[in-house]
């Protein structure tokens, strides 16, 4: 079966943007496309496509993200077009992050890896796109672990069932557009001067990073003085901090019940109806104005070819406070093991140390999500001794930084298929 052209890439449609210039590819004549429905070892479902070229190969490059679609990915016609196979897979949430535990998620990558060592497949390499770069760094090192060694429980406390979990070695990574972790990202543009989680019109003046007092300026002058960045990113720990503590008081609070009722039908006696509730509920954390990364609108911040604004927007007032935006809603265990920066296992600054296979890290130079300095952080943490590091001009979705510009995702298709022939030969 075809992929077919007319469809919108995943990453197009990622945070909104709807755009005309994302230069439509169709994957190679003669690929054959197989999708398949998976059973994870944890039960959950899990599917993905897998792109054969027209020649046989025993390579297969796999592209995934944890809460996004990546079915039609930009770069799969570059990687069936160099003989390579593709496989994107699906997480078992697509496009909802409520529940988004990244440990459980990590089944979902061992169920499409299996699969592949299963059909033939002998060199496997990760391919990791924005979000995806910290689910895939967090799975390669939890497979070089044993068994007794992986992570037991998620960041909320639930059993991951990883020791006994099959998770096949891959033999190289890629890393696109890789921001430090989703909990990494969310601790820089989460907004400090929230003074109540309950009101999310409520402002603190002295860390309102809209105020002119403070240095906001619009496109043309923003500019944040060190005194008031240091203040800020401070304030911007000690928020996540708040939403941390209250993450764990509201599962302490469910399981405290749960074990009530266990103790009281120890007794023959029946739990309150209170218990139940409280057993059975599981609430849902709502996490506003999460858009305020000082590097958005002082471009003299870690500077780029970056434009003004952020993934979301170019009007931050619109971003910040609007009803979409990163990790808007979420339940404590979501929040614990996916959005919050000092409890979440997917971060590239625990994972990085533990990539020994080739790699290739392709920085878009107009990213709104990955900063220079971020992706070098990324870059000099991963311990392969075969690693490269690309710079392309282009955004975070690859897309061309001027009207009459070269598409950076053309230009990363054409390195990535270069890097796999040097890595991987045909």
């Amino acid at each position: 079966m075809k992929q077919n052209s007319s469809s919108l890439p995943a990453a197009q449609a990622t945070a909104g943007f709807l755009n005309t210039d994302w230069n439509p590819r169709d994957v190679p004549a003669g690929t054959v496309t197989t999708n398949v429905v998976l059973r994870t070892a944890d039960q959950a479902a899990t599917s993905g496509s897998l792109y054969r070229p027209s020649t046989p190969t025993d390579t297969v490059v796999c592209v995934m993200h944890p809460r996004e679609f990546m079915a039609c990915h930009y770069l799969i016609p570059d990687i069936v077009g160099a003989g390579y196979a593709a496989w994107s897979q699906s997480p078992r949430s697509v496009g909802n992050d409520l529940r988004l535990e990244h440990e459980f998620a990590l089944h979902d990558v061992a169920a499409g890896l299996q699969y592949l060592r299963a059909v033939g497949f002998r060199r496997i390499v990760l391919l990791g796109n924005s979000g995806g770069a910290g689910l895939y760094a967090l799975y390669v090192q939890q497979s070089a672990l044993r068994g007794t060694e992986r992570i037991g429980r998620t960041p909320g406390g639930r059993p991951t069932q990883l020791a006994e979990l099959d998770m096949p070695v891959v033999d190289g990574f890629v890393l696109v557009g890789p921001h430090p972790g989703q909990g990494a990202l969310l601790m820089n543009c989460i907004d400090p001067a929230v003074m109540d989680e309950s009101d999310p019109l409520s402002v603190d003046p002295s860390l309102d990073p809209f105020s002119p007092a403070n240095g906001y300026a619009g496109k043309e002058g923003t500019r944040y003085g060190s005194e008031f960045v240091e203040r800020y990113r401070a304030a911007q720990r000690a928020r996540v901090e708040r939403i941390d503590a209250h993450a764990r008081a509201l599962i302490a609070r469910r399981q405290a019940a749960r074990l009530r009722i266990k103790e009281a039908a120890a007794n023959g006696l029946a739990a309150t109806p209170e218990d139940r509730r409280l057993a059975g509920h599981t609430p849902i954390i709502n996490v506003w104005r999460t858009d305020a990364d000082l590097r958005c609108f002082d471009l003299t911040l870690d500077p780029s070819d970056r434009k003004f604004g952020s993934l979301w927007g170019a009007d931050p007032y619109a971003s910040n406070y609007g009803a979409v935006g990163f990790a808007r809603q979420c339940t404590p265990e979501s929040w614990l093991s996916t959005w919050s920066a000092l409890s979440s296992n997917a971060s590239l600054a625990r994972t990085a140390s533990s990539i020994t296979q080739p790699v290739l890290v392709v920085e878009y130079t107009g990213d709104q999500a990955c900063f220079p300095g971020d992706v070098q952080r990324i870059v000099d943490a991963i311990a392969s001794t075969g690693k490269r590091h690309v710079r392309v001009r282009g955004d975070h979705h690859g897309r061309a930084l001027t009207p009459d510009g070269e598409p950076g995702r053309l230009e990363a298709g054409r390195l990535l298929a270069q890097w796999l022939c040097s890595q991987f030969p045909l």
